[in-house]
């Protein structure tokens, strides 16, 4: 499975649920970068997305964008092969 990254905060009910969904896809560990603990991160995500919002999901090197853009790759079937699950 790829390594999955994503920019969070201490309270984040949408960072929740994102990693909610990825736990319930077999995603053991997930990287979880402090954007309130660290504000060179955040210029960073911003820099890097586009997006000022949490979360910001990467699989592997591909951006996946926020909760909402997470769940519609679910619902559409393609999380699972993004993720690379069943594969090594």
């Amino acid at each position: 499975m790829k390594l999955v990254r994503m920019y969070t905060t201490a309270v984040c009910p949408f960072c929740q649920r994102a990693e909610m969904l990825l736990k319930q896809r077999g995603v053991q560990e997930i990287e979880k970068i402090r954007i309130d603990l660290d504000p060179a991160q955040r210029d960073l995500m911003i820099e890097q997305t586009g997006r000022r919002t949490v979360p910001q999901i990467y699989i592997g090197d591909t951006h996946v964008g926020g909760f909402d853009d997470l769940a519609a790759l679910d619902r559409a079937g393609e999380l699972l092969p993004l993720l690379g699950a069943g594969s090594s």
